[in-house]
Protein backbone atom coordinates (compact mmCIF):
# COMPACT_ATOMS: atom_id res chain seq x y z
CA UNK A 1 0.00 0.00 0.00
CA UNK A 2 1.44 3.44 -0.94
CA UNK A 3 1.97 6.18 1.74
CA UNK A 4 -0.06 9.48 1.01
CA UNK A 5 0.89 11.87 -1.57
CA UNK A 6 3.01 14.83 -0.56
CA UNK A 7 2.97 18.74 -1.17
CA UNK A 8 5.48 21.43 -0.75
CA UNK A 9 4.35 24.98 -0.38
CA UNK A 10 7.01 27.15 -1.21
CA UNK A 11 6.70 31.64 -0.78
CA UNK A 12 10.13 32.66 -2.96
CA UNK A 13 12.42 35.08 -1.58
CA UNK A 14 11.94 39.00 -2.25
CA UNK A 15 14.28 40.38 -5.13
CA UNK A 16 15.90 42.99 -2.93
CA UNK A 17 16.17 44.96 0.27
CA UNK A 18 12.90 46.58 2.06
CA UNK A 19 12.01 48.17 5.19
CA UNK A 20 10.80 44.37 6.79
CA UNK A 21 13.73 43.26 5.23
CA UNK A 22 15.29 42.22 8.89
CA UNK A 23 11.36 41.28 10.18
CA UNK A 24 10.22 38.99 7.15
CA UNK A 25 6.63 37.74 7.53
CA UNK A 26 5.53 34.89 5.88
CA UNK A 27 2.05 35.50 3.88
CA UNK A 28 -0.72 33.56 5.30
CA UNK A 29 -2.38 31.64 2.45
CA UNK A 30 0.32 29.33 2.12
CA UNK A 31 -0.21 27.89 5.92
CA UNK A 32 -4.04 27.74 5.37
CA UNK A 33 -3.55 25.66 2.20
CA UNK A 34 -0.91 23.74 4.36
CA UNK A 35 -3.40 22.76 6.82
CA UNK A 36 -6.56 22.07 4.19
CA UNK A 37 -4.25 19.83 2.29
CA UNK A 38 -2.71 18.25 5.81
CA UNK A 39 -7.01 17.84 6.55
CA UNK A 40 -6.72 16.16 2.96
CA UNK A 41 -4.51 13.37 4.17
CA UNK A 42 -1.55 14.89 2.38
CA UNK A 43 1.71 15.20 3.94
CA UNK A 44 2.97 19.08 3.32
CA UNK A 45 5.85 21.07 3.97
CA UNK A 46 6.57 24.96 3.91
CA UNK A 47 9.43 26.46 2.99
CA UNK A 48 9.13 30.38 3.32
CA UNK A 49 12.24 31.50 1.18
CA UNK A 50 13.72 34.30 3.48
CA UNK A 51 14.61 32.13 6.26
CA UNK A 52 15.33 28.65 4.35
CA UNK A 53 16.63 27.32 1.24
CA UNK A 54 14.61 25.13 -0.94
CA UNK A 55 16.28 21.54 -1.34
CA UNK A 56 16.03 20.81 -5.09
CA UNK A 57 16.79 17.05 -4.25
CA UNK A 58 14.09 16.38 -1.98
CA UNK A 59 11.62 18.00 -4.16
CA UNK A 60 12.26 15.08 -6.83
CA UNK A 61 10.48 12.85 -4.10
CA UNK A 62 7.41 15.19 -3.79
CA UNK A 63 4.24 14.44 -6.01
CA UNK A 64 3.20 18.35 -6.36
CA UNK A 65 4.60 21.75 -5.74
CA UNK A 66 2.67 24.88 -4.83
CA UNK A 67 3.86 28.30 -5.58
CA UNK A 68 2.91 31.39 -4.23
CA UNK A 69 3.89 34.71 -5.43
CA UNK A 70 3.00 38.65 -5.32
CA UNK A 71 4.24 40.60 -8.39
CA UNK A 72 7.83 41.37 -6.97
CA UNK A 73 8.22 37.76 -6.71
CA UNK A 74 7.12 37.11 -9.69
CA UNK A 75 10.65 36.32 -11.28
CA UNK A 76 12.17 34.63 -8.74
CA UNK A 77 8.90 31.72 -8.73
CA UNK A 78 9.36 31.58 -12.27
CA UNK A 79 12.83 30.18 -12.41
CA UNK A 80 11.54 27.79 -8.87
CA UNK A 81 8.93 26.48 -11.08
CA UNK A 82 10.99 25.92 -14.52
CA UNK A 83 13.58 24.04 -12.17
CA UNK A 84 10.66 22.15 -10.43
CA UNK A 85 9.16 21.06 -13.33
CA UNK A 86 12.33 20.09 -14.83
CA UNK A 87 12.57 17.66 -12.24
CA UNK A 88 9.55 16.18 -13.19
CA UNK A 89 7.09 17.90 -10.71
CA UNK A 90 4.16 19.38 -11.37
CA UNK A 91 3.38 23.06 -10.15
CA UNK A 92 0.38 24.68 -9.10
CA UNK A 93 0.91 28.42 -8.78
CA UNK A 94 -1.50 30.83 -7.05
CA UNK A 95 -1.28 34.34 -5.55
CA UNK A 96 -2.23 37.73 -6.49
CA UNK A 97 -0.21 38.74 -9.41
CA UNK A 98 -0.68 34.51 -11.04
CA UNK A 99 -4.18 35.54 -10.40
CA UNK A 100 -4.33 38.39 -12.85
CA UNK A 101 -1.79 37.04 -15.10
CA UNK A 102 -2.57 33.59 -15.39
CA UNK A 103 -1.29 33.23 -19.16
CA UNK A 104 1.98 34.37 -18.21
CA UNK A 105 1.96 32.58 -15.42
CA UNK A 106 1.62 29.00 -17.12
CA UNK A 107 4.44 29.62 -19.49
CA UNK A 108 6.14 28.23 -16.29
CA UNK A 109 3.63 26.11 -14.57
CA UNK A 110 1.23 23.30 -15.26
CA UNK A 111 -1.79 25.03 -12.94
CA UNK A 112 -2.85 28.25 -11.77
CA UNK A 113 -5.32 29.01 -9.22
CA UNK A 114 -6.63 32.87 -9.26
CA UNK A 115 -8.32 34.46 -6.79
CA UNK A 116 -9.13 32.99 -3.44
CA UNK A 117 -7.50 29.35 -3.38
CA UNK A 118 -9.11 27.46 -0.30
CA UNK A 119 -12.18 25.96 -2.48
CA UNK A 120 -10.83 25.62 -5.79
CA UNK A 121 -7.62 23.32 -4.21
CA UNK A 122 -10.07 21.43 -2.52
CA UNK A 123 -11.74 20.61 -6.26
CA UNK A 124 -8.46 20.44 -7.96
CA UNK A 125 -6.63 17.86 -5.57
CA UNK A 126 -10.38 16.25 -5.63
CA UNK A 127 -9.65 15.76 -9.09
CA UNK A 128 -6.12 14.89 -9.24
CA UNK A 129 -6.88 11.89 -7.19
CA UNK A 130 -9.38 10.52 -9.58
CA UNK A 131 -6.80 10.79 -12.02
CA UNK A 132 -7.76 14.37 -14.04
CA UNK A 133 -10.86 15.90 -15.69
CA UNK A 134 -10.32 19.31 -14.47
CA UNK A 135 -13.35 21.24 -16.50
CA UNK A 136 -14.99 21.43 -13.24
CA UNK A 137 -12.12 23.09 -11.02
CA UNK A 138 -13.24 26.59 -10.05
CA UNK A 139 -10.62 29.47 -10.41
CA UNK A 140 -8.40 27.23 -12.32
CA UNK A 141 -6.37 27.78 -15.15
CA UNK A 142 -4.53 25.41 -17.27
CA UNK A 143 -3.56 23.86 -20.85
CA UNK A 144 -5.55 21.02 -22.61
CA UNK A 145 -4.93 19.71 -25.88
CA UNK A 146 -2.52 22.49 -27.14
CA UNK A 147 -5.17 25.47 -25.74
CA UNK A 148 -5.62 27.36 -22.14
CA UNK A 149 -8.46 27.03 -20.53
CA UNK A 150 -9.55 29.86 -17.63
CA UNK A 151 -12.51 28.34 -15.78
CA UNK A 152 -15.53 30.18 -14.49
CA UNK A 153 -14.46 32.18 -11.02
CA UNK A 154 -15.30 30.65 -7.64
CA UNK A 155 -17.56 33.38 -5.90
CA UNK A 156 -15.43 34.38 -2.76
CA UNK A 157 -16.08 32.42 0.51
CA UNK A 158 -18.79 33.40 2.32
CA UNK A 159 -18.86 31.92 5.47
CA UNK A 160 -14.77 32.58 6.84
CA UNK A 161 -15.36 30.22 9.45
CA UNK A 162 -15.25 27.28 6.79
CA UNK A 163 -11.29 28.61 6.36
CA UNK A 164 -9.34 26.39 8.45
CA UNK A 165 -7.37 27.95 11.11
CA UNK A 166 -3.42 27.44 10.24
CA UNK A 167 -1.89 24.76 11.92
CA UNK A 168 1.59 26.08 12.53
CA UNK A 169 3.24 23.48 14.51
CA UNK A 170 1.29 21.00 13.05
CA UNK A 171 3.61 22.18 9.87
CA UNK A 172 6.51 22.52 11.57
CA UNK A 173 7.09 26.14 10.80
CA UNK A 174 9.65 28.07 12.68
CA UNK A 175 9.87 31.97 12.24
CA UNK A 176 12.34 34.54 13.13
CA UNK A 177 11.53 36.32 16.06
CA UNK A 178 11.63 39.62 17.97
CA UNK A 179 12.26 39.97 20.96
CA UNK A 180 12.39 36.35 21.69
CA UNK A 181 8.99 36.54 20.36
CA UNK A 182 7.56 34.57 17.04
CA UNK A 183 5.75 36.56 14.89
CA UNK A 184 1.98 34.56 14.19
CA UNK A 185 -0.19 36.39 11.12
CA UNK A 186 -3.61 35.93 11.87
CA UNK A 187 -6.50 36.73 9.57
CA UNK A 188 -9.93 37.57 10.77
CA UNK A 189 -11.85 39.28 7.45
CA UNK A 190 -11.18 39.85 3.68
CA UNK A 191 -11.95 42.02 1.07
CA UNK A 192 -12.47 46.02 0.76
CA UNK A 193 -15.63 48.16 -0.48
CA UNK A 194 -12.96 51.31 -0.65
CA UNK A 195 -11.43 50.35 -4.38
CA UNK A 196 -8.11 52.61 -3.92
CA UNK A 197 -7.40 53.20 -7.62
CA UNK A 198 -3.43 51.67 -6.91
CA UNK A 199 -4.73 48.53 -4.63
CA UNK A 200 -5.56 44.92 -6.12
CA UNK A 201 -6.95 43.91 -2.51
CA UNK A 202 -10.53 44.06 -4.16
CA UNK A 203 -9.56 42.00 -7.59
CA UNK A 204 -8.04 39.44 -5.50
CA UNK A 205 -10.80 39.49 -2.37
CA UNK A 206 -14.03 41.35 -3.67
CA UNK A 207 -15.01 44.81 -2.52
CA UNK A 208 -17.56 43.10 0.14
CA UNK A 209 -16.12 42.37 3.74
CA UNK A 210 -16.21 38.97 5.06
CA UNK A 211 -15.21 38.26 8.88
CA UNK A 212 -15.13 35.54 10.78
CA UNK A 213 -16.86 35.05 14.25
CA UNK A 214 -15.84 36.13 17.14
CA UNK A 215 -15.62 32.70 18.65
CA UNK A 216 -13.56 31.33 15.98
CA UNK A 217 -11.13 34.10 16.16
CA UNK A 218 -10.59 33.73 19.70
CA UNK A 219 -10.41 30.02 19.30
CA UNK A 220 -7.50 30.69 17.35
CA UNK A 221 -6.01 33.19 19.65
CA UNK A 222 -6.35 30.55 22.29
CA UNK A 223 -3.61 28.91 20.70
CA UNK A 224 -0.76 31.39 21.18
CA UNK A 225 1.21 32.15 24.47
CA UNK A 226 2.27 36.00 25.42
CA UNK A 227 5.56 35.25 26.46
CA UNK A 228 6.29 33.46 23.01
CA UNK A 229 4.19 35.17 20.08
CA UNK A 230 3.70 38.40 19.05
CA UNK A 231 0.50 38.34 16.76
CA UNK A 232 0.21 40.07 13.38
CA UNK A 233 -3.52 40.86 12.18
CA UNK A 234 -2.97 40.54 8.06
CA UNK A 235 -6.80 42.07 7.70
CA UNK A 236 -6.14 45.02 5.10
CA UNK A 237 -8.27 47.40 7.72
CA UNK A 238 -8.55 45.57 11.11
CA UNK A 239 -11.10 48.49 11.92
CA UNK A 240 -13.40 47.91 8.74
CA UNK A 241 -16.19 47.37 10.84
CA UNK A 242 -16.21 49.05 14.46
CA UNK A 243 -18.85 47.14 16.08
CA UNK A 244 -17.57 44.06 15.21
CA UNK A 245 -13.96 45.36 16.23
CA UNK A 246 -15.19 46.40 19.02
CA UNK A 247 -16.65 42.92 20.14
CA UNK A 248 -13.41 41.28 18.84
CA UNK A 249 -11.43 43.46 21.84
CA UNK A 250 -13.74 43.39 24.15
CA UNK A 251 -13.39 39.39 23.63
CA UNK A 252 -10.33 39.34 23.75
CA UNK A 253 -9.92 41.80 27.18
CA UNK A 254 -12.54 39.33 28.51
CA UNK A 255 -10.38 36.18 27.57
CA UNK A 256 -7.47 38.44 29.52
CA UNK A 257 -5.15 37.82 26.71
CA UNK A 258 -1.32 39.00 27.40
CA UNK A 259 0.09 39.02 24.01
CA UNK A 260 1.13 42.32 22.07
CA UNK A 261 -0.26 42.68 18.64
CA UNK A 262 -0.74 44.85 15.30
CA UNK A 263 -2.13 45.40 13.06
CA UNK A 264 -3.37 47.63 9.58
CA UNK A 265 -6.26 50.20 9.62
CA UNK A 266 -6.88 53.14 7.65
CA UNK A 267 -6.75 57.03 9.02
CA UNK A 268 -10.59 57.24 9.71
CA UNK A 269 -10.58 54.76 12.49
CA UNK A 270 -9.46 57.45 14.58
CA UNK A 271 -12.91 59.13 14.46
CA UNK A 272 -14.13 56.58 17.17
CA UNK A 273 -12.04 56.99 20.16
CA UNK A 274 -13.62 54.16 21.76
CA UNK A 275 -12.65 51.72 20.03
CA UNK A 276 -9.09 53.24 19.83
CA UNK A 277 -9.15 52.96 23.66
CA UNK A 278 -10.31 49.16 23.27
CA UNK A 279 -7.24 48.38 21.08
CA UNK A 280 -4.89 49.58 23.60
CA UNK A 281 -6.84 47.79 26.56
CA UNK A 282 -6.55 44.29 24.17
CA UNK A 283 -2.57 44.70 23.85
CA UNK A 284 -2.61 46.50 20.68
CA UNK A 285 1.26 47.62 20.01
CA UNK A 286 1.45 49.35 16.87
CA UNK A 287 -0.53 50.17 13.99
CA UNK A 288 -0.05 50.31 10.27
CA UNK A 289 -1.72 53.18 8.63
CA UNK A 290 -1.74 54.23 5.32
CA UNK A 291 -1.61 57.61 4.95
CA UNK A 292 -0.82 57.89 1.23
CA UNK A 293 0.11 61.85 1.23
CA UNK A 294 -0.91 64.95 2.33
CA UNK A 295 -1.85 66.19 -0.97
CA UNK A 296 -5.58 66.50 -1.05
CA UNK A 297 -5.78 66.58 -4.96
CA UNK A 298 -3.39 63.44 -5.09
CA UNK A 299 -6.15 61.46 -1.89
CA UNK A 300 -9.33 62.47 -4.33
CA UNK A 301 -7.01 61.35 -7.59
CA UNK A 302 -6.58 57.70 -5.59
CA UNK A 303 -9.82 57.78 -4.69
CA UNK A 304 -8.37 57.15 -0.79
CA UNK A 305 -12.22 58.76 0.33
CA UNK A 306 -9.80 59.98 2.92
CA UNK A 307 -9.13 63.46 3.85
CA UNK A 308 -5.98 65.25 5.42
CA UNK A 309 -7.83 65.75 7.91
CA UNK A 310 -7.96 62.31 8.78
CA UNK A 311 -4.55 61.96 8.96
CA UNK A 312 -3.72 64.68 11.31
CA UNK A 313 -6.74 63.54 13.91
CA UNK A 314 -5.26 59.65 13.59
CA UNK A 315 -1.98 60.13 14.60
CA UNK A 316 -2.92 62.76 17.15
CA UNK A 317 -5.53 59.53 19.02
CA UNK A 318 -3.10 57.15 18.59
CA UNK A 319 -0.57 59.14 19.81
CA UNK A 320 -2.68 59.73 22.43
CA UNK A 321 -3.88 56.65 23.57
CA UNK A 322 0.40 55.49 23.07
CA UNK A 323 -0.09 53.26 20.17
CA UNK A 324 2.89 53.28 17.96
CA UNK A 325 2.13 54.61 14.19
CA UNK A 326 3.95 53.50 11.32
CA UNK A 327 3.27 55.70 8.59
CA UNK A 328 2.74 54.93 5.25
CA UNK A 329 3.09 57.15 1.87
CA UNK A 330 3.30 56.65 -1.34
CA UNK A 331 4.84 59.74 -4.13
CA UNK A 332 4.15 59.35 -7.66
CA UNK A 333 0.37 60.33 -7.74
CA UNK A 334 -0.24 62.45 -11.41
CA UNK A 335 -1.12 65.44 -8.54
CA UNK A 336 2.35 65.12 -6.59
CA UNK A 337 5.16 67.47 -7.81
CA UNK A 338 8.10 68.26 -5.23
CA UNK A 339 5.81 70.52 -3.24
CA UNK A 340 4.68 67.18 -2.25
CA UNK A 341 7.55 65.38 -1.35
CA UNK A 342 8.72 68.02 1.33
CA UNK A 343 5.36 68.55 2.42
CA UNK A 344 5.24 64.90 3.15
CA UNK A 345 8.51 65.27 5.38
CA UNK A 346 7.72 67.70 6.88
CA UNK A 347 4.32 66.24 8.43
CA UNK A 348 6.26 62.83 9.28
CA UNK A 349 8.82 64.65 11.03
CA UNK A 350 6.09 67.29 12.64
CA UNK A 351 3.96 64.01 13.74
CA UNK A 352 6.81 62.70 15.58
CA UNK A 353 5.48 58.78 13.75
CA UNK A 354 7.48 55.72 15.37
CA UNK A 355 8.10 54.88 11.95
CA UNK A 356 7.38 55.54 8.23
CA UNK A 357 8.02 54.03 5.27
CA UNK A 358 8.04 56.46 2.01
CA UNK A 359 6.86 54.56 -0.99
CA UNK A 360 7.04 54.68 -4.95
CA UNK A 361 3.69 54.37 -6.49
CA UNK A 362 3.70 50.92 -7.87
CA UNK A 363 1.15 50.16 -11.14
CA UNK A 364 0.36 46.59 -9.75
CA UNK A 365 -1.19 44.20 -12.05
CA UNK A 366 -4.88 43.88 -10.73
CA UNK A 367 -5.14 47.84 -9.53
CA UNK A 368 -7.03 50.45 -11.81
CA UNK A 369 -3.50 52.50 -11.86
CA UNK A 370 -1.79 49.70 -13.73
CA UNK A 371 -5.09 49.70 -16.11
CA UNK A 372 -4.22 53.36 -16.59
CA UNK A 373 -0.84 53.32 -17.06
CA UNK A 374 -0.73 50.32 -19.31
CA UNK A 375 -3.05 52.65 -22.03
CA UNK A 376 -1.15 55.50 -21.68
CA UNK A 377 1.99 53.72 -22.41
CA UNK A 378 3.50 55.06 -19.23
CA UNK A 379 5.12 51.94 -17.93
CA UNK A 380 8.55 51.88 -18.70
CA UNK A 381 10.34 49.11 -16.64
CA UNK A 382 8.68 45.24 -17.21
CA UNK A 383 10.88 42.93 -14.83
CA UNK A 384 8.63 42.55 -12.47
CA UNK A 385 10.94 42.10 -9.62
CA UNK A 386 11.28 46.06 -10.02
CA UNK A 387 7.29 46.23 -8.68
CA UNK A 388 8.62 46.56 -4.85
CA UNK A 389 7.74 50.48 -4.34
CA UNK A 390 11.11 50.73 -3.77
CA UNK A 391 11.65 51.35 -7.59
CA UNK A 392 10.06 53.62 -10.01
CA UNK A 393 8.61 51.79 -13.36
CA UNK A 394 6.56 54.67 -14.95
CA UNK A 395 6.56 57.82 -15.93
CA UNK A 396 5.21 60.39 -13.59
CA UNK A 397 3.26 63.23 -14.71
CA UNK A 398 4.45 66.34 -12.84
CA UNK A 399 7.70 64.86 -11.64
CA UNK A 400 11.02 63.49 -13.87
CA UNK A 401 11.34 60.07 -13.65
CA UNK A 402 15.29 60.86 -11.40
CA UNK A 403 13.45 63.08 -9.27
CA UNK A 404 10.45 60.44 -8.45
CA UNK A 405 13.11 57.62 -7.54
CA UNK A 406 15.32 60.78 -5.75
CA UNK A 407 12.12 61.50 -3.46
CA UNK A 408 11.89 58.06 -1.95
CA UNK A 409 15.58 58.42 -0.70
CA UNK A 410 15.50 61.95 0.01
CA UNK A 411 12.54 61.83 2.46
CA UNK A 412 13.93 59.01 4.69
CA UNK A 413 17.30 60.66 5.06
CA UNK A 414 15.33 63.26 6.08
CA UNK A 415 13.36 61.09 8.45
CA UNK A 416 16.02 59.10 9.78
CA UNK A 417 18.29 62.00 9.91
CA UNK A 418 20.81 62.34 12.57
CA UNK A 419 19.24 65.18 14.27
CA UNK A 420 15.69 63.18 14.10
CA UNK A 421 17.56 60.47 15.47
CA UNK A 422 19.06 62.97 18.16
CA UNK A 423 15.84 63.62 19.21
CA UNK A 424 14.82 60.33 19.99
CA UNK A 425 17.48 60.05 22.12
CA UNK A 426 16.94 63.13 24.17
CA UNK A 427 12.81 62.00 24.96
CA UNK A 428 13.81 58.42 25.33
CA UNK A 429 11.92 57.19 22.75
CA UNK A 430 13.86 53.93 22.46
CA UNK A 431 11.82 51.96 20.06
CA UNK A 432 11.82 54.61 17.95
CA UNK A 433 15.83 55.25 17.94
CA UNK A 434 16.77 51.89 16.83
CA UNK A 435 14.03 51.88 14.07
CA UNK A 436 15.70 54.78 12.84
CA UNK A 437 18.72 53.54 13.03
CA UNK A 438 17.82 50.30 11.20
CA UNK A 439 16.32 52.16 8.61
CA UNK A 440 19.31 54.84 8.07
CA UNK A 441 21.45 51.80 7.64
CA UNK A 442 19.16 50.22 5.27
CA UNK A 443 18.60 53.38 2.82
CA UNK A 444 22.29 53.85 2.75
CA UNK A 445 22.63 49.70 1.36
CA UNK A 446 20.10 50.52 -0.93
CA UNK A 447 21.12 52.61 -2.59
CA UNK A 448 24.43 50.68 -3.24
CA UNK A 449 22.54 47.37 -4.03
CA UNK A 450 20.61 49.71 -7.21
CA UNK A 451 23.57 51.35 -8.48
CA UNK A 452 22.91 50.18 -11.75
CA UNK A 453 19.15 50.97 -12.08
CA UNK A 454 19.48 53.88 -10.43
CA UNK A 455 22.16 54.75 -13.30
CA UNK A 456 19.82 54.07 -15.94
CA UNK A 457 16.91 55.80 -14.56
CA UNK A 458 19.57 59.04 -14.84
CA UNK A 459 20.20 58.33 -18.25
CA UNK A 460 16.63 58.57 -19.61
CA UNK A 461 15.94 61.98 -17.65
CA UNK A 462 16.18 63.56 -21.06
CA UNK A 463 13.73 61.31 -22.58
CA UNK A 464 11.12 61.69 -20.15
CA UNK A 465 8.54 62.44 -21.80
CA UNK A 466 9.42 60.35 -24.96
CA UNK A 467 7.05 57.44 -25.83
CA UNK A 468 9.28 54.64 -24.48
CA UNK A 469 9.87 50.94 -22.89
CA UNK A 470 13.04 49.56 -21.37
CA UNK A 471 13.16 45.88 -20.37
CA UNK A 472 15.83 46.42 -17.26
CA UNK A 473 16.53 42.94 -16.23
CA UNK A 474 17.78 42.09 -12.90
CA UNK A 475 19.52 39.13 -12.06
CA UNK A 476 17.27 36.10 -10.71
CA UNK A 477 19.82 33.40 -9.09
CA UNK A 478 18.11 29.78 -8.49
CA UNK A 479 20.61 29.63 -5.46
CA UNK A 480 19.22 32.86 -3.62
Amino acid sequence: MSGPKRIVFIEPKAPGLHIFSQFPIPRLGIFILGTLMKELGWEVEIVFEEIRAIDYEGLKKVDLVGISTITSTAPRAYAIADRVRGLGVPVLMGGPHVSFLADEALEHADFVIRGEGEVPLKAFIDAWERGGGFATVPSLSYREGGRTVHNPKAPPVRNMDDIPIPDFAGLRFRAKSIAGRTIIPVQTSRGCPFDCSFCSVTGMFGKKWRFRSIPHILEELRRYDARRNFIFFYDDNFAADPPRAKALLQGMIAQRFRFRWSTQVRADAARDSELIRLMKRAGCHTVFVGFESVNPLSLAGMKKSQTVEDVVRAVRVFRRERIHVHGMFMFGFDEDDWTTVKQTVRFAKKARLTSTQFLILTPLPGSEFFEKMTAERRILFRDWSLYDAHHVVFRPARLSLPSLQRAQSFAHRKFYSLVEIGKRLIRGRWLDLSLAAYARRLNRLWRKKNRTFLKVVDLLRPRRNADITVDYRSNVRLDG
